[in-house]
């Protein structure tokens, strides 16, 4: 048994020689499906000599807004003089986008030398994908010796891989019915696995606004003695916006306070915005984190160039001006819409596509208002739901619609129905926009599921 033993602890890890064969590897990993739970993830990193825990941490859930919170937490505190990862998820186009460090993807030959380093954990132990990618973002964080990392969760929050962190703060956005064949079909049932990254004696940030969500998070703090900051959407307003982004008038509990620029346009942006500054303030006050209104400003007023993020109403140039959104559930997509009218933009030429987990009818039926003409495509994924059947769905609510095939002949043909002066949104999924960016920008776009 001894021998059995040392031969076990003496095997190498397989060496990947380029990234194509790493991401073949961490791709190939979605054969495992997705497992919730914290077991593996705990066995890798301790292996890995749990990097986890020589950085500071910020968590962030929730059902809509926790990317664009995430990073202008992260762009703030670079702004700040941090030394900054980010990690998010789905990417785009390109894997590196998960994993940042002051707004620069990982490069590829660290995506080498990391999934070298943790396949064997990732083959014994049988990870999944988002696993062995949490594993190895954890890992480069450390090796680079960064001060604080703002991590996203990937679905729910109590049994997602990035719960094993020891975060300063946990912050929940908005709360809605997202996934509920996984995580419940309730308000209270998805607050219940959001509130699960709530740590005892720690802090939570919330903008929950449902009373029912909101009533989870407080007893969940209650029973965990956890401090709890709530954000109310009367704590910041926009009073300018444009496609360029918008002036936003915060209350005087901000860091600064007043009106400050977002470069994020959208009028849901402003509650986000409110959560983070409200997430940075108390860190400030307990000590932890320092970070001043100059620092502030300059991240807001550019939360792109500091941290990478794409498709949050992101305005493309060209004729026809393209406009792509991440919106994938119906209370993204009625904030998507009502940010549309109140700057005007109407009468657009929709390039969409859908998971099939999704309240479909529910996320079509305010477009609606803002749609002449659909174009629906079905992007490279197995859950992606079939262009024939939202086909259907379009005509149930009266939108003029087409079938477009796959998101690049349907890009086409979305552009073709704009004209030089019209506009094209896309939206519906992340899968949808990176597959759009990537035909856009002559990119090879790789499937993900997760």
């Amino acid at each position: 048994m001894a021998v059995k033993i040392r031969s076990l602890q003496k095997k190498r890890s397989r060496r990947f020689h380029s990234y194509p064969q790493a991401i073949d590897f961490l791709y190939g990993l979605q054969r495992s499906g997705m497992k919730f739970g914290l077991r593996n993830i705990r066995r890798i990193l301790r292996r890995l000599g749990n990097p986890e825990r020589k950085y500071r941490s910020i968590h962030v859930a929730g059902s809509n807004g926790k990317g664009s919170t995430a990073a202008m937490l992260a762009a703030i505190l670079t702004a700040a003089g941090y030394r900054t990862g980010l990690y998010t998820s789905p990417h785009l186009i390109s894997f590196t986008e998960r994993i940042r460090i002051d707004g620069k993807s990982i490069p590829r030959g660290e995506v080498v030398r990391l999934a070298s380093q943790i396949e064997p954990a990732v083959e014994r132990y049988g990870l999944t994908f988002f696993e062995a990618t949490t594993a190895l973002a954890f890992k480069y964080f450390a090796d680079r010796k960064i001060d604080v990392a703002v991590v996203e969760t990937g679905l729910g929050g109590r049994l997602d891989a990035t719960n094993v962190l020891r975060p300063l703060a946990s912050v929940i956005t908005e709360i809605s019915l997202e996934h509920t064949r996984i995580l419940g079909n309730s308000v209270k049932k998805i607050a219940y696995e959001k509130a699960g990254i709530i740590k005892t004696n720690g802090l939570c940030v919330t903008g929950v606004t449902s009373s029912r969500g909101l009533r989870v998070i407080r007893e969940t703090c209650r029973k965990r003695r956890a401090r709890l900051v709530t954000v109310a959407s009367s704590d910041a307003r926009v009073i300018r916006s444009t496609l360029r982004g918008s002036t936003i008038l915060f209350g005087r509990g901000s860091i600064g306070g007043g009106e400050m620029f977002v470069s994020l346009p959208g009028l849901f942006q402003a509650e986000n915005a409110a959560i983070a500054l409200a997430c940075l303030r108390k860190l400030g006050e307990l000590g932890v984190l320092k970070v001043d209104e100059r620092a502030v400003r300059k991240g807001l007023s550019a939360v792109e160039e500091l941290t990478g993020l794409r498709g949050r109403l992101s305005v493309l140039s060209g004729h026809p001006r393209l406009v792509v959104d991440v919106a994938h559930n119906p209370s993204a997509i009625r904030n998507l819409v009502s940010s549309l009218q109140h700057l005007g933009v109407v009468k657009v030429i929709l390039l969409f596509g859908v998971m099939k987990d999704k309240q479909v009818s529910a996320m079509v039926k305010p477009l609606g208002t803002v749609v002449r003409k659909a174009v629906v495509v079905q992007p490279q994924t197995d859950r992606a739901c079939p262009a024939v059947d939202l086909v259907r769905i379009f005509r149930n609510r009266r939108i003029p619609v087409i079938e477009g095939g796959k998101v690049q002949k349907g890009l086409r043909r979305a552009r073709r129905a704009a004209g030089s002066m019209g506009t094209v949104l896309v939206t519906g999924s992340h899968f949808v926009v990176g597959e759009a960016l990537a035909a856009l920008e002559g990119k090879k776009y790789l499937t993900i599921n997760q």
